[in-house]
């Protein structure tokens, strides 16, 4: 990891720090049992103002048996409805030219939930909720001056 990064811990007993709200996820990891997702940008607001940052958010200890993503066939609002659920794993495998769009987001004791909309090129999006289960720190990891 860059030693440029400022790294912000989050405290599961707090407000979060940095909102994700409509940032998109480019990439996902997963390595040494750290899960690391790439948004394009990290939300925070600081004195009256929201402020964007780049950077990661790395979670340790994370158990891929644990992480799951529902994948629906459209966007959800009325009507019926259909999708799967697959292992993040297999996420991360099927759809690493994707982007999802985090719209809500969610922290439960070792449980994070991001929903949003599932983008692939050239087609309509589709909505999706990732499950992400971890034991150890949620690090937000952010590039340059704070």
């Amino acid at each position: 990891m860059d030693k440029n990064l400022n790294k912000f811990i989050y405290d599961r007993h707090s407000n979060i720090i940095f909102s994700l709200q409509n940032s998109r996820i480019r990439g996902i990891k997963f390595h040494n049992k750290i899960l690391t997702l790439k948004p394009d940008t990290l939300f925070r607001y600081i004195d009256n103002e929201e402020k964007e940052y780049t950077g990661e958010i790395c979670f340790k200890n994370c158990d891929l048996d644990l992480c799951s993503v529902l994948i629906f066939n459209k966007t959800l609002g009325k009507g019926r409805f259909m999708g799967n659920a697959v292992s993040l794993e297999e996420f991360m495998g099927s759809h690493k030219d994707s982007e999802f769009e985090i719209i809500t987001e969610g922290y439960f004791g070792n449980t994070t939930t991001y929903s949003g909309w599932l983008w692939d090129e050239g087609k309509n999006p589709v909505s999706a909720i990732m499950y992400i289960w971890n034991s150890g720190n949620m690090e937000y990891c952010i590039d340059g001056e704070i």
